[in-house]
């Protein structure tokens, strides 16, 4: 599956948060190299995803799996040094057109980004982003969740 994602850091939040659903994401990365990136992510303290992903741009391969219990507390261990915590707030701004706003804790606490997916990739090109979100850091490794994880704040 292709993922098409475009990624912002936001100036301030949007007034209408509040009524954005969301949730509790850890996310630890079991392997990182150029091309490709496996992780292990918990939403909520509960469902657990395996995800294999290549690297940061417009367009990346995608693939994700539901872990069986007990699966991500076993591979968790593995992660150490290459972790996030994060509360995403996701929205439909419109049809094929997906906001996920994440607020990041612990060692990254203040940084907020939000990540738009679209369906495809003339709809990406389309798209003016929202007046609060700020600089466009699409494809900047500095902000790929993988440097965050291991590397901190830019």
């Amino acid at each position: 599956m292709a993922e098409i994602e475009r990624k912002w850091l936001v100036r301030t939040l949007p007034s209408t948060l509040e009524r954005w659903p969301s949730s509790r994401l850890e996310q630890g990365y079991l392997a990182i190299t150029d091309d490709v990136e496996v992780r292990v992510r918990r939403f909520d303290g509960d469902a657990a995803r395996l995800t294999v992903k290549s690297s940061p741009a417009l367009s990346r391969v995608e693939e994700e799996m539901a872990l069986e219990d007990g699966a991500f507390d076993r591979l968790w261990p593995l992660t150490e040094g290459r972790r996030l915590v994060k509360v995403r707030h996701t929205r439909e701004d419109a049809p094929g057109v997906v906001f996920e706003l994440d607020l990041y804790e612990d060692a990254l606490d203040g940084l907020v980004t939000l990540e738009v997916e679209f369906a495809d990739e003339a709809a990406s090109e389309r798209f003016a982003p929202p007046p609060w979100a700020g600089r466009e850091v699409t494809g900047d490794k500095a902000y790929a969740n993988q440097t965050l994880a291991v590397h901190g704040r830019p």
